[in-house]
C-alpha cells in the first residue's frame, strides 16, 4: 500500500471510529523487545558493531573517535 493510498484509507476511516481502531491495531508498527535493531549507537544510530559494555552504547566506528576522550588507550 502506497502512502497516498494509506492517507485515503485513513481519511475514509475517520468517520468510522470502531473500524479506525481495528485498522490502527493491525497496522501499527511493532515494538521490538530483542534483536539487532533494539540497540543503536547513540552518536550515529548504527545497529552494527554496537558496544554496550560499561554503558557506552556506541558503535565500533564512533568508539574509535570517542574512546580516547573517555579514557580508553590503545595498546599495540
Amino acid at each position: 500500500m502506497t502512502y497516498s493510498d494509506y492517507k485515503k484509507v485513513f481519511k475514509q476511516l475517520q468517520a468510522k471510529p470502531v473500524k479506525m481502531k481495528v485498522f490502527l491495531k493491525h497496522n501499527a508498527p511493532k515494538k521490538l523487545d530483542f534483536g539487532a535493531r533494539t540497540t543503536l549507537c547513540k552518536i550515529c544510530g548504527n545497529p552494527r558493531g554496537h558496544i554496550r559494555k560499561y554503558g557506552i552504547h556506541v558503535c565500533r566506528r564512533c568508539f574509535r573517535e570517542v574512546g580516547p576522550k573517555l579514557g580508553f588507550k590503545k595498546y599495540n
